[in-house]
């Protein structure tokens, strides 16, 4: 026999044990949480999880569920796989099932169910693959159901697709039969607290540091700005880590489809959640609601999580009745892009010629900053781009920072204006310029002023 076929034989040997306790662990699971529900008791037990802090709860049943399983486990059975039937019980009873350990690791920014015989999770921007997570389509269903039934909202046949918020801010969207084809799919999107500043975002090297106190200084000079880029680019966290240098006096006004956004270290924030209809239909409340109430709200500064329909305009028109330095994100894969994304979704809200909305871009926005993922999973803050009237009307684009997807490197293409203005009002010090030019990376010589 070659040291191959031996490899292959004792790889599936170790197969076979691992499958062996995995079906050990499977069936007194089942004995240890039929018994522990007896012991405690379903009312009580009920009364324990509804309770709002789930980790408490979890405290409160872990030692009923330690003695059964102290009891009830084979002796033969190792530590290990005690302490496996213990915390898995108590997923199922007060968390998400098999899906709870994902969710409490902090390195996984993705959760994924395509039915319940397939399950991915991205970690570090790469998809990786969970085999055996669910039994049964019943069990994914079970878990939707839990994650929505305390918000007041259901699927069915009737309405298959819902999208919603667990307490912890992860962003949950399920989709069931007869939409889902292949069986119930739930995705659960986690937002990482850990990244909240521009600084962290240069320890990372998703940005260099003089781009980064150059986007610091436009949002201390008031530029409205937009972040676009494609799904799971990191417009979320670049919005949050632009919203942070905000100002501490002043009032920020922050209007989300789910409430994702940090100020943690901000005292001046009023946060804005939009709602879908009730069972019975009614009640909805949409950005756009949400925009134009806010501008009865004394904000210096108004954050919306994403355009994505008829607030466009709303949010078009707050930027331009004196909330400068206003923030959005939209999805878009450049800057002209995100000028003809802003003009179609303006359409949705308003029946103006295409010609007067550029107008109206053009006289809003004041900047386009654009994130990409690499193939790899990396993300990047990539090119910054000007926005201004022609001189012939329309929008008219000037690249200030360019990014070299191949290379990864940045450069300096012209010196926005905003930083003369800041010189020439005094919002900036000639030592802050001078120094965030030494930073550059050509010689000041070599640059021109952007238009």
């Amino acid at each position: 026999m070659s040291v191959w076929e031996r490899v292959r034989r004792a790889q599936g040997f170790e197969g076979d044990a691992a499958r062996q306790g995995d079906r050990r662990v499977r069936s007194v699971k089942a004995v240890v949480k039929r018994e522990m529900l007896e012991r405690v008791g379903m009312e009580e037990v009920a009364r324990i999880v509804g309770a709002p802090d789930a980790a408490h709860a979890r405290e409160e049943l872990r030692g009923a569920v330690e003695a059964v399983v102290n009891t009830r486990c084979p002796s033969g059975m190792s530590e290990p796989e005690r302490e496996r039937v213990a915390r898995e019980v108590l997923d199922d009873v007060v968390g998400l099932g098999p899906l709870q350990g994902l969710l409490d690791d902090e390195s996984v920014s993705e959760i994924m169910v395509n039915g319940y015989g397939s399950v991915f999770y991205e970690r570090g921007g790469v998809l990786h693959s969970v085999p055996g997570v669910f039994e049964s389509e019943e069990q994914v269903r079970i878990i939707i159901d839990r994650i929505i039934s305390p918000l007041g909202r259901r699927v069915d046949e009737r309405s298959p697709i819902v999208n919603a918020r667990l307490p912890s801010g992860y962003r949950v969207n399920a989709v069931i039969p007869p939409i889902a084809i292949d069986g119930a799919t739930l995705t659960i999107r986690k937002f990482s607290d850990r990244i909240c500043s521009l600084a962290q975002l240069v320890q990372m090297g998703s940005i260099p540091d003089w781009y980064a106190r150059m986007l610091s200084c436009a949002v201390a000079l008031r530029q409205d700005l937009a972040v676009a880029g494609g799904t799971g680019s990191g417009k979320t966290t670049l919005l949050n880590a632009l919203s942070c240098e905000i100002d501490t006096g002043e009032r920020i006004v922050t209007i989300e489809d789910s409430a994702e956004l940090k100020f943690s270290r901000h005292p001046h924030v009023v946060r804005l959640e939009a709602r879908e209809a009730s069972i019975e239909g009614t009640g909805a409340v949409t950005i756009r609601d949400l925009v134009t109430n806010a501008l009865r709200m004394r904000p210096d500064r108004i954050v919306v999580g994403e355009v994505r329909g008829a607030e466009c305009v709303d949010m078009l028109q707050a930027m331009n009745t004196g909330h400068d330095g206003s923030l959005t994100t939209l999805h878009a894969g450049s800057a002209r892009e995100t000028v003809v994304r802003l003009a179609l979704l303006a359409r949705y809200g308003i029946d103006l010629p295409s010609e007067l909305i550029e107008e109206q871009i053009a006289m809003a926005l004041d900047g386009i900053v654009m994130s990409v993922r690499r193939p790899d999973g990396r993300r990047f803050v990539s090119s910054f781009t000007g926005v201004s009237r022609g001189a012939d009307g329309g929008v008219e684009l000037a690249e200030y920072v360019s990014f070299d997807p191949d290379s990864e490197t940045w450069s300096l293409v012209c010196e926005p204006p905003f930083i003369e203005e800041g010189l020439r009002s005094g919002a900036l010090t000639e030592g802050e310029v001078e120094g965030w030019r030494s930073l550059c990376p050509e010689p000041l010589g070599s640059l021109s002023r952007c238009a």
